[in-house]
Formats: C-alpha cells, structure tokens, sequence
C-alpha cells in the first residue's frame, strides 16, 4: 500500500463526504474494468483483491504498468478533460470495491473549492506516479538495458 491511498490522500472530512456518494460493487477475476480511449464515467477506490493497469503496445500484448490493492484509486482519468481512460484496467482477483460517479463527483468539487482542491491534489499525486510507474515498467520491458531501477 502506497502513500496515495485514499486514507493518506484525502483531509477525513472530505474523504466522508466523497465515500458518501460510493457505490459497492464486485468483479470476477478477468474482469475489465475501462479500456484505453473509452469514455472515463466513473472511477473505483480499491476494498479487496487487485486490478492491473495495463497499456496497449501496438503489435504486442498489453503492458502491465502496475497492480493496486487495497485503498488504491482504480482510474484518474475521470478527473481531466476530455474525461477518456489513458489506460486499460483489468482484475487479477476477485475484486470488491467503492464504486464513484464521476460526474457528481466533478459536481461535488465544482461547488466546494477546498473539497475540489484536495480531490485534485490526491488525483495529481496519484497521476504522477502511475506515470513514473508507466515509465519505469515501459523502459524494463522494451528499452535494450531496462530502466535500470533493479540495481539501485
């Protein structure tokens, strides 16, 4: 578990708020939760089981960039116009979750600038590093000598 997690991410009284509007939802194993350029509606914080985030290569199978878990935000894309998934996302595990709308959640931060700012702060890190994840994974599995984070 990561530092991102919506428990270290978001100040308690706006994390209430946001589990408010959650819905739980559960996945089978294989389940595929968005797909790469398809419309960003809706966005998952993490209960039980794991989701692998994955990136299409052209004539290869899906890169793996990373595995959430337990209080992980499941998509982020949601969040920024023109609201499509930059990645795709698929359950490895059977997976129970908090499902969120997001575009009440888009509404929720439109009429609360604090509670807006901290969604977007918690959003930004977790963008920031899905992209450090995304490079590194990338550069281990296609770049001649890997990323080199092994022997640090």
């Amino acid at each position: 578990m990561t530092n991102l997690t919506l428990a270290a991410g978001l100040p308690v009284e706006h994390r209430e708020r946001l589990m408010r509007t959650a819905r739980e939802v559960s996945f089978e194993v294989g389940a595929r939760l968005f797909e790469e350029g398809r419309r960003a509606d809706r966005f998952w914080i993490v209960r039980t089981g794991s989701v692998a985030l994955d990136l299409h290569v052209p004539g290869r199978r899906a890169a793996v960039i990373e595995s959430l878990g337990h209080g992980e935000l499941v998509g982020w894309s949601w969040h920024f116009a023109p609201f499509t998934w930059q990645l795709g996302a698929e359950t490895t595990t059977p997976v129970r979750a908090y499902e969120f709308d997001a575009s009440a959640v888009r509404a929720m931060c439109a009429d609360d600038p604090e509670f807006g700012r901290a969604v977007a702060a918690w959003v930004g890190r977790v963008v920031a590093h899905r992209l450090h994840a995304a490079r590194i994974r990338l550069l281990d599995l296609y770049a001649p000598y890997g990323s080199g984070s092994r022997n640090i």
